[in-house]
């Protein structure tokens, strides 16, 4: 059941430390926007879609964003607390509780913000916040406590005294408040002396009216919060351990996972092997029992069961089961394999469908070209598909041998059972069972049935 909880994250920040131009939340991490990591999480952990808060300037965010996000401008950049109190028109009376996070927080899961919703819902007091036990404070405020365990107070990086900055347990700022004593609380939040409304002062009040929030623990690598470019690739390095260890767990094999880059939405079947220096992106769909690299990307690739792919690339190819490519082949988008196709080393193959059993030779491209089944392309062989205007198809019947080095200059069609001879250039259709050679090629023969 959907939990009686909106989410809203801030994103109106500037982000000037990353220094590249772009801005911080449009830089990727893994294959999507920072931004998008925390949008959706909240939409997982609370069942709707997020309230983001963003700046004047917002048209790049609200586009990276993805759908269904609502969003609410912050015209003056015044801190944490006066860009949550923007979203009060929108959020109040919605729900029970709100989830306020950061925009620039990826490595916090929908689990554990779940959790923490979770843990205010059956808590008395006003709000959680997530915390964590971490010695790399990355800018984070530190959580203060009484000699009794209980939490007092969070003090920020840049007002803390020496003793305060020793402290490991930091304040991840994400919160789940009750909303009406949120909105409440919002005005009563005092000024800073960099002239901001800070969203952490509300422990501080909270405590003050004799009701302390609940700490809820999240992990440590959730506490990489994203400010610099440094920040950015431990995240990333974080991200690749975490999926590569579900898959493990799921019983995909990596040669070093380190080095093997899987994105959020690929899915591995079991028994698969991913060697060294891999990458595997986008919607791509491996079945199992398949050996991907080492060196090979993948971005939007179905591949059936028992596939092999070295050291090559693949782009919105699919293949079916048992299909071998490479080493340094490149299947572009529209290519589809047909059961036990082989493609040998530095074959090139766009737009293109093979029938099963076909074996492409080294050094060939195959352009906007139907192949049938158990058909042998000869090394070199080359469809000459465009004319300078237009892209022209090719037709190979099963059955057919094409002998190495063969020009085949689109519109052309190879019968069932033909054959070229080496050097060829095949300008006319070749009947069936036909044996054409030359330059021009031209019908030598017909070909017996053993042959």
């Amino acid at each position: 059941m959907p939990m009686d909880c909106e989410s809203l994250i801030l994103a109106a920040g500037l982000g000037t430390r990353m220094k590249t131009g772009l801005p911080k939340l449009l830089h990727p991490l893994g294959d999507r926007p920072l931004l998008r990591w925390s949008v959706e999480a909240c939409r997982q952990a609370t069942g709707r879609d997020p309230f983001v808060v963003v700046g004047p300037e917002s048209a790049q965010l609200r586009s990276a964003a993805g759908p269904g996000v609502r969003f609410v401008i912050q015209s003056d950049r015044l801190g944490t607390g006066h860009a949550a109190a923007q979203a009060e028109a929108e959020l109040r009376g919605k729900a029970g509780l709100v989830l306020v996070t950061n925009a620039d927080m990826p490595m916090i899961t929908a689990d554990t913000y779940r959790r923490l919703v979770q843990a205010q819902a059956g808590h008395d007091g006003p709000f959680s916040l997530l915390v964590a036990e971490t010695a790399t404070a990355r800018g984070f405020g530190r959580i203060q406590r009484d000699g009794r365990g209980r939490l007092q107070a969070v003090v920020e990086e840049a007002q803390a005294s020496a003793d305060q900055l020793a402290g490991h347990e930091l304040n991840l700022g994400a919160y789940c408040f009750r909303s009406d004593w949120l909105w409440e609380h919002l005005p009563r939040i005092p000024l800073s002396p960099k002239g901001e409304h800070y969203l952490t002062d509300l422990v501080g009040i909270a405590v003050a009216e004799g009701s302390a929030p609940l700490p809820v623990a999240a992990e440590e690598e959730e506490a990489i919060g994203v400010n610099t470019l440094e920040h950015l690739a431990e995240a990333e390095a974080a991200l690749r351990g975490r999926i590569n260890r579900g898959w493990m767990q799921a019983g995909v094999r990596f040669q070093d996972p380190a080095t093997a880059y899987i994105g959020s939405e690929v899915r591995l079947g079991a028994g698969t092997v991913v060697l060294a220096n891999t990458h595997v992106r986008g919607a791509s769909r491996i079945g199992a029992d398949c050996e991907l690299g080492p060196n090979s990307i993948l971005q939007d690739a179905i591949l059936g069961d028992r596939c092999r792919v070295l050291a090559s690339v693949l782009e919105g190819a699919e293949l079916a089961e048992e299909v071998e490519v490479g080493p340094f082949a490149r299947l572009r988008t529209g290519t589809r394999l047909g059961r036990g196709v082989h493609v040998g080393n530095f074959g090139e193959i766009k737009n293109s469908t093979l029938g099963a059993g076909v074996k492409v030779g080294h050094f060939t491209y195959l352009g906007d070209a139907t192949i049938g089944e158990d058909v042998n392309i000869g090394a070199g062989t080359i469809t000459c598909n465009f004319d300078g205007s237009h892209k022209h198809p090719t037709q190979i019947e099963a059955g057919a041998f094409i002998g190495s080095d063969t020009m085949l200059v689109a519109p052309v069609r190879i019968g069932r059972g033909a054959r070229t001879g080496a050097g060829s250039v095949v300008t006319r259709d070749v009947p069936p069972h036909t044996l054409a050679a030359g330059v021009p090629a031209r019908a030598i023969r017909k070909l017996e049935s053993d042959e």
